[in-house]
C-alpha cells in the first residue's frame, strides 16, 4: 500500500498479510502469528489468547465482512507495529474501522487489534459474529 519505515520481518509479515486479503485465502495465517499472539475484539474488554483463536476470529471475520478494503496505513516509530484504516460492510451496515498490529522482531504478529465504529456497524458486527462463534469465543476466554 503505502512505504513504511517497518521493521525487515514485520514488512514481509505485513506483505504476506495483504496478500491473503487481496487473494481471499487466510490459510498461511498461523504462520505470521506468534503462538502467544493476542487478539483484541472490539466487542469484548478480555483479550482472546492463543494463535489457534486468533486464526479462528480472523476467518470468520473475513467471511463476515463484505467488500471489505484497506485505505491507509501508518507505521510506529519502531517499526513493529502498524494501523490499518478499513472500511466494510455487515449485512446492510457501513463500517469504519483500524486494525492495530503489533509484530516482534521476527515479524510474528504476537497483538492484533480491532477498533470499529459507527456503533451500527459495531452492533452488526458484534450480532454476526455471535452468532458464527458465540459458543467457540466463551470457551476460548481465559478464566
Amino acid at each position: 500500500m503505502s512505504d513504511l519505515n517497518l521493521h525487515p520481518n514485520a514488512a514481509e509479515s505485513l506483505k504476506r498479510w495483504h496478500e491473503m486479503i487481496r487473494t481471499g485465502n487466510l490459510k498461511a495465517l498461523s504462520e505470521l502469528l506468534d503462538p502467544d499472539a493476542v487478539f483484541r475484539s472490539p466487542m469484548a474488554h478480555t483479550p482472546y489468547p492463543g494463535a489457534q483463536v486468533v486464526t479462528m476470529i480472523l476467518n470468520t471475520v473475513f467471511d463476515v465482512f463484505e467488500d471489505f478494503k484497506y485505505h491507509r496505513e501508518l507505521a510506529t516509530a519502531d517499526g513493529l507495529s502498524v494501523v490499518l484504516e478499513f472500511s466494510a460492510k455487515v449485512g446492510a451496515k457501513e463500517l469504519k474501522g483500524i486494525d492495530m498490529i503489533r509484530f516482534d522482531e521476527r515479524g510474528k504478529i504476537v497483538e492484533f487489534e480491532v477498533m470499529v465504529r459507527p456503533l451500527s456497524g459495531l452492533q452488526a458486527l458484534g450480532d454476526e459474529m455471535g452468532r458464527k462463534l458465540g459458543a467457540y469465543l466463551a470457551s476460548a476466554k481465559p478464566r
